[in-house]
C-alpha cells in the first residue's frame, strides 16, 4: 500500500511554520511497512487543495491530510474533502454536543464558529477528539481513503497512532516494516563515498527485494550519512538484514565512518575516551568554547572531561598555556596550546584549536586556516593543519568537528595497537 502526506497551511509556504507533522508521519507509515513516496505542502485555498487531494489519489491509495480543521474561515479541508468525495457536509450533532461539553468542562464559552468543526462529509467517519476540538476524518473515496487530523502535533500524533495506523494496516492487509539505520560519515566527498559504495550498490540492485537500499544524506558540518534502507516481513528480519549490510559498509568506508544513527563527534570521542580510561581537556582559540560546548552535550560527559579554556588573546596563549612567543596561528603555537591544557587541569589528552575566522587574515595566514593540537599519553604534542571552506561562522563550527575527528582518529590508532 501507498500513502501520501498532505500538510495544509499557507504559513507552511511562507515558512512561518516548520512543518514536522509531514516527518513524524513519514517516519510511523515506514514503521508501519507502508510506502510514502509524496509528501506536499498546500496553503489556504479550496482549488489547490481539491487539486492536491486528487492528485495525490491518483498515485496513492491513502492520503493523510494534516491541518485545517479549525473553526476560522480559513480552515477549509473539510469542504475540500467534501468535494472530492462530491457529497455535501452534514452536521454530526453528537460531535457538535462533545465539542459543547469539552468548552464547558474548561469553563469557556463555545464560539459560534466552533459548530463548522462538527461539519462531516456525508459518508465519512469521524476520529473522536480527546485531547482538543477538532475530530479528525476517515473518507472513503470509491477504494481509496483519504484521512483527516488536526495541525497540531500533539492532537495528531494521538489521532494517528490511535486509528489511522491501525486502520491502514487493516486495509494493507499484509504485515511489514520499513527499517533504516544511518551509518554517520566525515572527511570524505559525497562523490568519493559514492564512488566506494558504487560495486555494493548495483549488487543490491540486482538482487532485488527484500535486501537494503542505500542513499547519501548530505548533513553540513555533521558530516555525510548514508541511510540503509530495507522493507521486511518483520522487525527481527528487517534488523539482520540492516546489521550484515552495516558490517558491508563499514568494511568499505573504513575509519570514514564514526557513528550511527543519533550517534555524534563527540560521542564517538567519549566512547574512546571512557573505554581507554583517559581524561579530556581542551583549549580552544578561534571556536571561543564550542568545543566545549558540544562535548558537555553529552550526558555523562563529566566522566572523561575534565574542562576546558577559551585561551582567545595571545597573551593568555602564552600566559597560561606557555605558548612560546611568535605566531599563535601556528602549529608550534596549537601544540603548546593541546600539552599546556592538559597539564594545567591535569588531563591525560590535550585537545586545541587555533586559527582564522576571519574575515581578514592572521599572522599573515588566509581565513580557513586552522591548526589543531593533539597531546596523548606517551607521545609529544602534535598538530594537524586544516582549510576549511566558508564564512566566519562555518569556519569554526568545521573546526570543532574536524578537531574532534582528529582525536578520534588517534585514540582509535592507540586503541590498536593496545590490542
Amino acid at each position: 500500500m501507498r500513502a501520501e502526506v498532505l500538510a495544509v497551511g499557507t504559513e507552511l509556504l511562507l515558512g512561518q511554520i516548520v512543518d514536522t507533522n509531514s516527518a513524524h508521519i513519514g517516519e510511523e507509515l515506514a514503521r508501519a511497512g507502508i510506502d510514502c513516496h509524496f509528501q506536499t505542502k498546500v496553503g489556504d485555498n479550496l482549488e489547490r487543495i481539491v487539486l492536491a487531494l486528487r492528485t495525490a489519489l491518483t498515485r496513492a491509495e491513502a492520503v493523510i491530510v494534516c491541518g485545517g480543521l479549525g473553526p476560522t474561515q480559513d480552515d477549509i479541508t473539510r469542504e475540500a474533502i467534501a468535494a472530492v468525495m462530491n457529497v455535501p457536509l452534514e452536521r454530526d450533532e453528537a460531535v457538535l454536543e462533545e465539542i459543547r461539553r469539552l468548552f464547558d468542562s474548561r469553563g469557556r464559552q463555545m464560539a459560534a464558529n466552533n459548530a463548522r468543526q462538527a461539519d462531516v462529509p456525508v459518508g465519512a467517519s469521524v476520529i473522536a477528539q480527546r485531547l482538543g476540538t477538532a475530530p479528525g476524518l476517515i473518507c472513503p473515496v470509491g477504494q481509496k481513503v483519504i484521512y483527516a487530523v488536526p495541525g497540531v502535533p500533539y492532537e495528531m500524533k494521538e489521532m494517528l497512532e490511535r486509528a489511522i495506523l491501525p486502520d491502514l494496516r487493516r486495509r494493507a492487509g499484509e504485515t511489514a516494516v520499513i527499517a533504516s539505520r544511518t551509518l554517520r560519515t566525515w572527511g570524505l566527498s559525497e562523490s568519493h563515498l559514492a564512488e566506494l559504495l558504487d560495486p555494493r550498490i548495483k549488487a543490491l540492485e540486482e538482487a532485488g527485494e527484500g535486501v537494503p537500499t542505500i542513499a547519501f544524506l548530505a548533513s553540513g558540518i555533521e558530516g555525510i550519512k548514508v541511510r540503509l534502507t530495507v522493507k521486511a516481513p518483520d522487525e527481527a528480519t528487517a534488523e539482520r538484514a540492516l546489521s550484515l549490510e552495516e558490517a558491508a559498509v563499514r568494511h568499505l568506508l573504513g575509519e570514514a565512518v564514526f557513528g550511527l544513527d543519533e550517534e555524534t563527534m563527540e560521542f564517538a570521542v567519549g566512547d574512546l575516551l571512557r573505554r581507554q580510561g583517559l581524561k579530556l581537556a581542551v583549549a580552544e582559540s578561534l571556536t571561543g568554547g564550542l568545543l566545549a560546548s558540544r562535548i558537555v552535550s553529552i550526558p555523562g560527559s563529566s566522566e572523561w572531561f575534565l574542562g576546558g579554556l577559551v585561551s582567545y588573546a595571545t597573551e593568555v596563549k602564552q600566559g597560561l598555556l606557555s605558548v612560546p612567543p611568535g605566531p599563535v596561528v601556528s602549529a608550534e603555537a596549537a601544540e603548546a596550546m593541546a600539552a599546556g591544557v592538559a597539564h594545567l587541569l591535569g588531563a591525560d589528552v590535550g585537545l586545541a584549536t587555533t586559527g582564522v575566522a576571519g574575515p581578514a587574515e592572521q599572522d599573515g595566514q588566509p581565513p580557513g586556516t586552522v591548526f589543531v593540537g593533539l597531546l596523548l599519553p606517551g607521545a609529544r604534542a602534535s598538530a594537524l593543519q586544516l582549510k576549511l571552506p566558508g564564512d566566519r561562522e562555518r569556519i569554526r563550527q568545521m573546526s570543532v568537528i574536524s578537531a574532534l575527528n582528529g582525536l578520534r582518529l588517534e585514540l582509535a590508532a592507540r586503541a590498536r595497537q593496545q590490542l
